[in-house]
């Protein structure tokens, strides 16, 4: 158990006890506390987990180490000043218990709190400003409820201040730096930084410590700012781990400001920061409650710190003079100009940057708990779909950006990278029934903060939440919604929490895409629906299972598409605006019904809902270029591959479509860039081997699709252009081969019977073709809809049974 691992732990002067006597051992008994559990061990001691006989609770129990209190007037005085410790009452206080001595072992025993410690937090990253300021309001209101009591903490550092699951910051170890006193204290050859070590871990300290001055509550102030910075930076104010050096530039050297190590700090969080880091007391912050006032004016929306450090002085007393004359200088600059169009562009490039696009990064999890995941990605896949409903912004999808969950590189490389203007990123946090979002807007070519804020409610109004979120972000950015899209924006709808949960919990199984996270998402999406019958998104999720099952051939089209119809519609009846719902139910209409006419009515609906859904876009793309329309397939798989370029699907379909418009060296380069994102991506394989197929460049074909057949594992989705490839070849045994392999599997599971009429077709046998065309026709085949345009069935276009096919498919003519 890693959260109370750091916690003791802190630099040693030279004379500082280890723990040598024997520890107590798991089960002992001290007094009426049993030990559990040792949870972390340092220089003032051992942590256990232990449990309390007589109140029946868990307790932290500390072992204080040999000779830190070495003889009974030092444990009286160590008993009373702990027994005034525990006088402390704050909810982001560790409550001291007792203290006690079993058998010469001295303990303290204080609140077990489950959690992880902000230095934990921190090696996940740098946190979030908002977060950082209701973090340090946290801070600064226990040290202010302490420092009134005249107690001052001495060693605050990110080891001793823990994060529990709900956000609630709790500081430990208070005022344990000044109980133990070890025999360097009373050394009178000890140099200060030797004796006040023992106070406290080095690099956070306050220089007065490390002078040997008497330590007051500006030392935690000084403290606080060191952890402040490190929450900010991911780095202390003084890196250095050479100790004389250390200490030389705390003494002497002043810090680096923060904004230029991370450039998304604000010149208001980095003035408080530099003031708490003043050399001298006098510099800084007098009391933590005025600590606590600039840093709730930070986390207010428009109100900002008033706080101004050393070189900011001077310039602050000049900015009302310098104010003006800019102002002055830009109406003249304006009125010069006169034009309204240059007007308008002067004018925006000093206020908020035109933001035209934007990249929703995958939320994180608070709650470390992997189990959590879910719910994480939940909320960023709501965030992008209430965003994408504005059809002014682009907004990057869900695959693509799912590619910075574990590795986050610096956001403007992510935004060179999805071409966007600005990135949205945050953290999530779920307990029982309360969700907490933190969002922050950063422009991604300054790498500039333009507006963070934090909403916390009841799980049950998760949607409203979910929309606040999306206005705040919409207003920020200066976008002009319609008023159609104001509306979409705004939901005060309710939901059960424990259906909505299962929801997430679908959604995300149904985007691993395999067939055994297909089966679980429809678990979950059923088990919603039983809790809350009205969940309209339970019901689109459910469409959309389907629609999967029988465009990946997992299951027969007629029996999971009539599903999909059912689901989408009760989808629509509950909310008419769900987009995945109007495209779920496009696809049942296009692949199922062949109502190509209303099938592309309902994508052109779902587009006008949500114009940032890629999926809407591919699959409207590939409904475009199966009656033909080349041009407008090419357009359309263009715009989805905008919305989500670096999903390996829109591009290797982008390759697919061109395939069908008989662009093949388009297609061919388009599939090579796709394998530069991944190799290993077999469909792209089988794309490309098609394409070879049709310049007659045989071996490089037969290559990529055994490529593809051995990184599928013998997928039977490969088989067939395999087949058609050794065919056209002139290897027709091989064909054969896989033929009959095809038509074996044919009668223990689901095959296409359109795979098998495109090797009948190679082969030469035009009768076994249409024959298995036909059982294609009444099987509901999806594949079968493409016959118009595929150019693998060229061979049979000049027979009057395929003319009567593409009539009965209701496709268009030539």
């Amino acid at each position: 158990m890693a959260r109370y691992g750091q916690l003791t732990r802190r630099t040693a002067g030279p004379n500082i006890h280890l723990m040598s006597s024997p520890s107590p051992s798991i089960g002992q008994i001290l007094g009426h506390y049993r030990i559990l559990e040792q949870i972390g061990a340092g220089g003032m001691g051992v942590v256990y987990r232990a449990h309390d006989e007589r109140l029946d609770r868990d307790v932290a129990l500390k072992v204080l180490p040999p000779g830190a209190l070495a003889d009974e007037p030092a444990r009286k005085r160590f008993r009373k000043e702990a027994l005034a410790l525990a006088k402390l009452n704050h909810p982001s206080i560790a409550t001291v218990y007792d203290f006690d001595t079993q058998r010469d072992v001295d303990f303290l025993v204080y609140e077990y709190i489950p959690g992880v410690t902000l230095k934990d937090k921190l090696s996940h990253g740098t946190l979030p400003e908002i977060e950082i300021a209701r973090l340090g309001m946290q801070l600064a209101k226990a040290l202010t409820a302490a420092h009134k009591e005249g107690v001052v903490h001495r060693d605050l550092k990110p080891a001793n201040l823990l994060v529990t699951v709900d956000g609630q910051l709790k500081i430990l170890d208070f005022g344990l730096a000044k109980l133990i006193r070890t025999s360097s204290e009373e050394d009178p050859t000890a140099s200060p930084s030797e004796t006040y070590v023992a106070a406290g871990t080095l690099a956070y300290m306050a220089p007065e410590q490390l002078r040997g001055e008497l330590a007051d509550l500006r030392s935690d102030i000084y403290s606080s700012g060191a952890v402040l910075y490190e929450a900010a930076t991911g780095q202390r104010p003084f890196p250095e781990t050479y100790v004389p050096r250390l200490i030389d530039s705390i003494l002497h050297e002043g810090p680096r400001p923060p904004g230029r190590l991370n450039r998304r700090v604000s010149p208001a969080l980095e003035n408080i920061i530099l003031k708490c880091l003043g050399k001298e007391p006098e510099q800084r912050y007098q009391s933590a409650a005025e600590l606590h006032v600039d840093l709730e004016r930070l986390s207010t929306p428009g109100r900002s710190p008033t706080t101004h450090t050393g070189r900011y002085r001077n310039f602050a007393r000049r900015w009302p003079v310098f104010l003006a004359l800019c102002l002055a200088a830009m109406l003249a600059v304006l009125m010069a100009l006169n034009t309204g169009k240059r007007r308008g562009r002067l004018l925006n490039y000093a206020g908020t940057p035109h933001i035209q696009s934007l990249a929703v990064l995958p939320l994180e999890n608070l709650s470390r708990e992997p189990e959590q995941d879910y719910f994480a990605d939940g909320m960023t896949d709501a965030l992008i779909a209430n965003l994408s409903k504005i059809s002014a912004l682009r907004v990057i999808s869900r695959t693509s950006v799912m590619r910075y969950k574990k590795v986050r590189d610096p956001l403007p490389k992510i935004a060179r990278e999805l071409n966007v203007d600005a990135v949205v990123e945050g953290s999530v946090l779920q307990s029982e029934n309360r969700v907490r979002i933190m969002a922050e807007l950063t422009d991604a070519a300054a790498d500039r903060n333009l507006w963070s804020e934090q909403y916390e409610g009841d799980l049950r109004d998760i949607l409203v939440l979910q929309s606040n979120v999306a206005q705040a972000i919409a207003k920020e950015i200066n976008i002009r919604l319609e008023p159609r899209e104001q509306t979409l924006l705004v939901n005060t709808r309710t939901i059960n929490p424990e259906a909505y949960q299962l929801y997430l919990k679908g959604r995300y199984y149904w985007n691993k895409r395999t067939q055994e996270g297909l089966e679980k998402s429809l678990g979950y999406f059923k088990q919603a629906i039983e809790k809350d019958p009205s969940n309209s998104l339970a019901y689109a999720g459910l469409a959309d299972c389907y629609v999967i099952l029988a465009g990946y051939n997992l299951r027969p089209p007629g029996e999971v598409y009539p599903l999909a119809q059912v689901a989408a519609k009760k989808a629509l009846e509950l909310d008419g605006t769900l987009a995945e719902a109007h495209t779920s139910l496009a696809s049942y209409v296009w692949d199922y019904e062949r109502n190509w006419q209303a099938g592309l009515r309902e994508y052109e609906r779902a587009i006008e809902l949500n114009p940032n859904y890629a999926t809407a876009h591919q699959w409207y793309s590939e409904s475009l270029m199966r009656i033909g329309r080349r041009d407008e397939a090419i357009a359309e798989i263009q715009k989805a591959k905008e919305l989500d370029p670096l999903s390996l699907v829109m591009n290797a379909v982008q390759g697919f479509v061109y395939y069908f418009a008989r662009q093949y060296d388009q297609a061919i380069a388009q599939l090579k860039n796709t394998l530069e994102l991944d190799t290993n991506f077999y469909p792209a394989h089988v794309f490309l081997g098609w394409n070879y197929e049709q310049k007659g460049m045989y071996a490089e074909a037969i290559a990529q699709l055994q490529t593809a057949m051995s990184l599928s594992g013998g997928s039977r989705y490969v088989t067939p252009g395999l087949a058609h490839a050794y065919a056209a070849a002139g290897q027709k045994a091989r064909a054969l081969e896989l033929l009959n392999q095809l038509r074996q599997s044919s009668e223990r599971s689901y095959v296409d019977p359109y795979d098998i009429a495109l090797i009948y077709a190679a082969l030469g046998d035009k009768d076994q073709g249409f024959m298995w065309l036909e059982k294609a026709y009444w099987g509901r085949s999806e594949s079968l809809t493409f016959v118009k345009v595929d150019p693998r069935m060229d061979s049979l276009r000049s027979d009057s049974r395929f003319r009567d096919l593409l009539r009965r498919l209701n496709l268009p003519p030539d």
